[in-house]
Formats: structure tokens, C-alpha cells, sequence
């Protein structure tokens, strides 16, 4: 195989599936684990309303799906992303599996950005007389930002992680390459090609984040 046809015919389209796969999980893990951090950091015993059932409940269902395997849980809601995506294979049916499976490791990471969030700035926010909302906004998150920044960077990594074991299942991109390619072909030259386009992705977020950190701190 020569090097124009593996670039070309092989390794970019699977590249466009994996970024796209990377994207929109990325956005969607973010929203949904942003809900619930923010939930988990207003409900805790120290939080602006704590609600032990409410963070009990939240707090569990993130770490019984947080303790179980990826590709496991993948399988695992089959039936349900049928109903969802009309399909089990494919990048639609891929995004909805990352999000379920890396929305709780979000959320976590959020959560424990919230946590670091100076408490004396909250009772200053309420002494000034803000509402939740507001401190919410301008305190919890703000103020949380550049750690935030740090958190999230390691998420989008892992994130990237999952779209490569996805391709296991159907789900395309650089993962179902080296699979199917090169794992199952034996070709030596398509395996190392897609972890190479791995590590050069994985320094490219790291190296983003790093300047978004320097900026935001």
C-alpha cells in the first residue's frame, strides 16, 4: 500500500469520523456534565441549597455509571440507543454512547472545580445580597474557570479515547482503521499511521489548553 492511498483512502476519512464523533460528544458531555456539577456543588451538605436526597441520587447514578467499563456500557444500553438513534452501529449511535459514559466523568471534574471556589466569596456574594443565580454565575463558575480549564482539557483527551475504542463496535473514525486495517490485516504501517494521528491530536488539545489556561489565569 502505498503512502498516498493509506493517507488519502484510509487515514483521513477516518480522521473526519473521528472529529466529528470527538466534537459533538465533546459539546454534549460538556452541557449535560455542567448540569449536573451544578447540581452536585448547589446540593452537597456546604452548597448554596443542600438537598441530601437530591445529591444522593445524582451523586449515585454518576458513580454506578462512572465504575463501569466503557465498551461494556456500550453494550450494555444497546436496547437503549436503539430506541434513541434507530441504530447500534455507526457514528450517531458512537456519540450518544461516549456522552452517556463521559458526561459523568464531566460532571465530576466540574464538580471538583466548583469545590475550590474560595466559600468566603459566596457569603461575600450573599452579604451583598445576591440571589443563586447570581452567585452561581458570577462566583461558582467564574471564579472556577481556569481550574475548570485544566479538568476539561483531561476530559476532551479521554473523550478522544473513547471515540478510538468506539470503532470496536461499529462506530467508524480511526478506531474501526486500525482495527480493521491493521489489526485484522496485519498491516503493521496502518496501525502505527492511526496511533501516530492519535498522538499528534492528543499533544495538539493538550498544547490548547495550555494556552487557554495561561489566558484565563
Amino acid at each position: 500500500m502505498t503512502i498516498d492511498r493509506l493517507i488519502n483512502s484510509i487515514i483521513l476519512p477516518g480522521l473526519g469520523s473521528t472529529l466529528i464523533m470527538h466534537i459533538v460528544s465533546c459539546i454534549t458531555c460538556f452541557v449535560i456534565g455542567l448540569i449536573f456539577a451544578l447540581i452536585l456543588a448547589t446540593t452537597n451538605p456546604h452548597g448554596l441549597n443542600p438537598n441530601r436526597l437530591v445529591y444522593g441520587i445524582v451523586s449515585t447514578i454518576i458513580n454506578v455509571l462512572r465504575s463501569i467499563p466503557f465498551l461494556i456500557l456500550l453494550i450494555a444500553i444497546i436496547p437503549v440507543t436503539r430506541a434513541v438513534c434507530g441504530t447500534i452501529i455507526g457514528t450517531k449511535a458512537a456519540i450518544f454512547g461516549i456522552t452517556v459514559a463521559a458526561s459523568p466523568m464531566v460532571a465530576r471534574l466540574l464538580e471538583s472545580s466548583f469545590k475550590e471556589v474560595n466559600p468566603v466569596l459566596i457569603e461575600a456574594a450573599k452579604s451583598f445580597g445576591a440571589n443563586d443565580l447570581q452567585i452561581i454565575y458570577h462566583i461558582i463558575i467564574k471564579e472556577s474557570i481556569p481550574s475548570a480549564v485544566t479538568n476539561l482539557t483531561m476530559a476532551v483527551v479521554n473523550i478522544l479515547g473513547f471515540t478510538a475504542m468506539a470503532g470496536v463496535v461499529g462506530a467508524g473514525g480511526l478506531g474501526a482503521v486500525a482495527l480493521t486495517y491493521g489489526y485484522q490485516n496485519f498491516d503493521d504501517l496502518v496501525m502505527y499511521s492511526t496511533v501516530v494521528v492519535l498522538i499528534i491530536l492528543v499533544q495538539i488539545i493538550q498544547w490548547a489548553g495550555n494556552i487557554i489556561y495561561a489566558k484565563v489565569k
